[in-house]
């Protein structure tokens, strides 16, 4: 197996999980709160697909999905343009209310363009530094399981709040 067949499964297991985490919930799960200050299943799928569109982006060239396909109008929230939910107040994650289907659409999108750029890397693309802010600088191969790993961990929990709030 290649490095980039790797990422490209890697990168479908955010999309399956995701699929399983919000389809059929109602707008109301999607914006339950286990907590004052919990993150909601709604804010954590946009947040997980504006992070990969983003840094995706970042290290691929062009433009976002979300500007570029319009996904931003549809949603209508009231944050910047380029907005991805990173620092982002209590008060501001209950603001992302949209239904399953806007979540799912622009999540796969994103998944689109990804596997479309993963499929192009070879395992010498990995080696090639993205970022010098850091020390040591960041390889694109560090920043893609970064963002896998960010967006895995953020569907695992999207997976266990709707488990808690359709359990019963």
């Amino acid at each position: 197996m290649r490095s980039n067949d790797l990422l490209l499964y890697a990168y479908e297991q955010i999309q399956v999980t995701l699929r399983r985490a919000v389809e059929g919930l109602t707008p109301e799960q999607l914006t339950r709160r286990l907590g004052p200050e919990a993150n909601t299943i709604a804010w954590l799928a946009w947040h997980l697909a504006r992070v990969q569109d983003d840094h995706i982006t970042d290290v691929a060239g062009g433009e976002q999905v979300w500007t570029a396909e319009g996904w931003d109008a549809r949603f209508g929230l009231p944050f910047p343009r380029g907005a991805t939910g990173y620092g982002f107040s209590p008060d501001e994650v209950a603001q992302v209310r949209v239904p399953a289907d806007l979540l799912l659409g622009y999540a796969a999108a994103v998944h689109t363009r990804s596997a479309d750029y993963l499929r192009g890397l070879s395992d010498d693309d990995l080696d090639r530094v993205v970022d010098t802010r850091w020390d040591p600088p960041v390889t694109l191969g560090v920043r893609l399981v970064s963002v896998l790993s960010d967006d895995l961990q953020h569907v695992g929990q999207a997976a266990f709040v709707r488990g808690l709030l359709t359990a019963g």
